[in-house]
Parts: C-alpha cells; sequence; structure tokens
C-alpha cells in the first residue's frame, strides 16, 4: 500500500470539491476572477463574494461599520480567533440596513422617517434567538441637541408602541429589543416597520441647518447550524497503561526505538484576502492561516501525540510485522474557530463564527 503524504491526501479531497465560482464565470469576466485555493472556509466564503448571483453592495462605511467593526474587535483577536470573553451567545449576528420611504422628514422642529426592515430570504440554517435596534438617541448639534426615539408602527387595529432602550453602550448607542414583533405564528421573520422620531432641544434663538440623522440599524443574534464543518469524530480516551500495555510485552523494540524525535508539526499555510481580491468586502481578518500538519510520526507513539490505540497498533505492525502496513500518519487533531467579518450581497454586514477552520495541535493516526 502506497503512503500518501496526509496534507497532499487533504488537497486531493478540497479539489474534488467544485468551487462555487465555476457556475458564475459569466458573471466577471475570466481575467476578473481570482484564484481561490480550495480550503473549507474561503470555499463557504465564496458563494457571498462579488459575482455571485444578487451581488449588489457597495463598500460600507458610517456608523454601521464602525459598531460592527467595535463588535468584531470585542469578540475576536487580528487572526480572527474568537475571545473567551466575548460574550455575543452565538455565532453568528447580521446588521439589516433601512430602507426609507421617502417624502420630507422634517416640519418645523420635529423629525419623523418611517422605515421599512426587509428580512426576507433569510437561512433556513440560521435560528433567530434575539434581535435589537441600534440607534442614537442624542445627537450634539452646534446650538443644541436632538433628542431622538424609534416607534413600532401602528398595523391595523394596533396603535403605535415606543420602543424603550433595553441598554446603552459607553459610546452613546441605544438597543431596543424587537424579538417579539419579528417572529410570526409560522416562526418565519417578516418585515418590521418603525419611526424615527427626532426633536431639536436646545436654548431659544438657536440656529441649526437641518441635519438627517443616521437610520437606525437592525441587528439579528443568530444561530447558524451549518456555520462550518463537521467535527472531527472523537477518537476513544487512550489512557497512559494502554500503551505500556502492548510495550511491556516488546522491550527490545522500546530499547531500538524509544529515544526517536518526530518532527510532526503545525506548519503554516497564511492566505491573504487582499491577494484574492476580496479585501473590499472581507473587513476583517485581513488572513486566513489554517495551518496543516506535516512531518514524519515517531515510532513508538508517546501518550502526548493522543494517538488511537488503532495507531499504536498500526505502527508496531509496519515495524515487526509487515513493513508494506503504512506508518501513522500526521495529522490535526485540534481545530479551532476562525471570526469574519464581511459585507453581504444586500448591503448587510455580517458576523459569523465558522466552526473547525484553524488546526491547533497535531496528532497520528
Amino acid at each position: 500500500m502506497a503512503l500518501i503524504h496526509p496534507f497532499t491526501s487533504l488537497l486531493l479531497l478540497l479539489l474534488a470539491v467544485p468551487l462555487s465560482w465555476a457556475a458564475n464565470q459569466s458573471l466577471l469576466p475570466s481575467s476578473s476572477l481570482p484564484a481561490v485555493p480550495p480550503l473549507p472556509l474561503l470555499q463557504a466564503l465564496q458563494v457571498r463574494a462579488p459575482g455571485s448571483w444578487g451581488w449588489q453592495a457597495g463598500p460600507a462605511s458610517g456608523q454601521p461599520l464602525r459598531y460592527m467593526l467595535n463588535l468584531y474587535r470585542r469578540a475576536a483577536d487580528r487572526e480572527g480567533r474568537p475571545r473567551q470573553s466575548r460574550s455575543l451567545g452565538t455565532n453568528t449576528v447580521r446588521l439589516v440596513q433601512a430602507s426609507s420611504h421617502g417624502g420630507q422628514p422634517w416640519a418645523g422642529r420635529w423629525y419623523v422617517q418611517p422605515l421599512t426592515y426587509r428580512l426576507e430570504g433569510q437561512h433556513e440554517a440560521e435560528h433567530l434567538l434575539r434581535a435589537t435596534v441600534v440607534y442614537l438617541p442624542s445627537l450634539p448639534l452646534a446650538h443644541s441637541r436632538l433628542l431622538c426615539a424609534l416607534e413600532l408602527a401602528a398595523t391595523g387595529k394596533e396603535p403605535r408602541v415606543l420602543l424603550s432602550p433595553a441598554a446603552r453602550s459607553r459610546h452613546g448607542w441605544a438597543e431596543a429589543d424587537v424579538t417579539p414583533y419579528l417572529v410570526l405564528r409560522n416562526g418565519s421573520m417578516g418585515s418590521l416597520v418603525l419611526r424615527h422620531v427626532c426633536v431639536h432641544a436646545g436654548r431659544a434663538g438657536g440656529h441649526n441647518a437641518p441635519v438627517a440623522p443616521s437610520h437606525p440599524f437592525l441587528l439579528l443574534y443568530l444561530n447558524d447550524t451549518q456555520a462550518g464543518l463537521a467535527p472531527p469524530a472523537a477518537e476513544p480516551r487512550r489512557h497512559r497503561r494502554d500503551t505500556g500495555t502492548l510495550a511491556h510485552d516488546l522491550p527490545g523494540y522500546l530499547r531500538e526505538q524509544g529515544g526517536e524525535k518526530s518532527d510532526c508539526s503545525l506548519r503554516p499555510f497564511p492566505v491573504s484576502f487582499a491577494e484574492l481580491g476580496w479585501d473590499h468586502w472581507i473587513i476583517a481578518p485581513h488572513r486566513y492561516n489554517p495551518r496543516y500538519c506535516k512531518g514524519a510520526c515517531p515510532r513508538l507513539l508517546r501518550y502526548d501525540y493522543h494517538a488511537p490505540n488503532h495507531a499504536v497498533v498500526q505502527s508496531f505492525v509496519h515495524q515487526l510485522v509487515d513493513a508494506n502496513v503504512p506508518r501513522p500518519s500526521c495529522v490535526p487533531y485540534r481545530y479551532s474557530p476562525i471570526s469574519v467579518l464581511m459585507i453581504e450581497r444586500d448591503g448587510g454586514i455580517l458576523y459569523k463564527e465558522y466552526e473547525n477552520m484553524i488546526a491547533e495541535s497535531c496528532t497520528c493516526r
């Protein structure tokens, strides 16, 4: 049996999975299509890239982008690893921008702007946990302040409802919980219609040019049940005495092979989103380093390699019985997720944690 290098096997397996851009080559000139390495995270992101069906978004900017960047920095480090102290309580946060109804919102000191948040097309795997509307309740002006509130628009016999902020941040943002108004009887989410109401408050005689406040934005806290690869199959835990029992019957083998040191270890494999031409819609992180395992496994598998009993037996068989049986391979043992902040095709901003995307340690099996 020929021994195939584990990283070569991984690449062959990934190359067998068709990239989504292959079906979308008519959307972009062939010269503009980036060469995308066949890595699981990049394949998951590829379907959201410019050129995929329905892409309409331009560069994100302004207060929504600043808010989501602050959220990302609290939840993940520079390399995209989620922080242990993060308090999101979920793996996906989607920012939905509002569409205004047009017309003249200013009438004297009052500003009234109806807003609609359209939620059609949410993924079936994304389950809503909670929803909040984020806005600035106070905006300083040259001679006064603009005080703002949110109302749930009247529907049918239901009157307008003033939304009370559930929390305020140190940057002045206020969040109002709107979860009960989004979930319909069948469990799906419908559109949300609000009124953004502001008033000038300040000393008499002050003159301020009309300033349109930024539209409040909707945050959906979602649990994505398909965010990433399936976790590796759990191996039965092997205790120290398992190797000792097998080795006790092979003292000569131990004396001959016990001193060998393995070079099975993690190796870097960095991918830059800028080099792929994705840096205008992938906001953070700037690069992805999935890493891989490479090197020879030791002939005597020590306990700290967390190798299963089968790998121990296979190593002994290779050395003492049949050299045609391959030695155990150096493969990833533990993985960590990566957090990505990106612009969506409809102009929204998405924070998502993808599971099992970074190799953290190696084993032999």
